[in-house]
């Protein structure tokens, strides 16, 4: 992905995000082969991606 598509993204955060602005990730789950990962707070910062396996590992190592 580059940095237009990035741009362009739909982004989502989490339900469990509180209203001030605590500790939050952003991702935009639309891309086929990554998962952007970004900071809630700084949405012009770096931007991680993630292979789609990869990301879905991760979530089940949280369940």
């Amino acid at each position: 992905m580059d940095r237009h598509e990035l741009d362009a993204a739909t982004w989502i955060k989490s339900s469990h995000s509180d209203a001030n602005g605590g500790n939050c990730l952003e991702i935009a789950p639309d891309s086929p082969a990554t998962v952007p990962v970004r900071d809630s707070k700084n949405p012009d910062g770096p931007v991680l991606l993630f292979p789609r396996p990869a990301w879905s590992a991760f979530l089940s190592s949280l369940r």
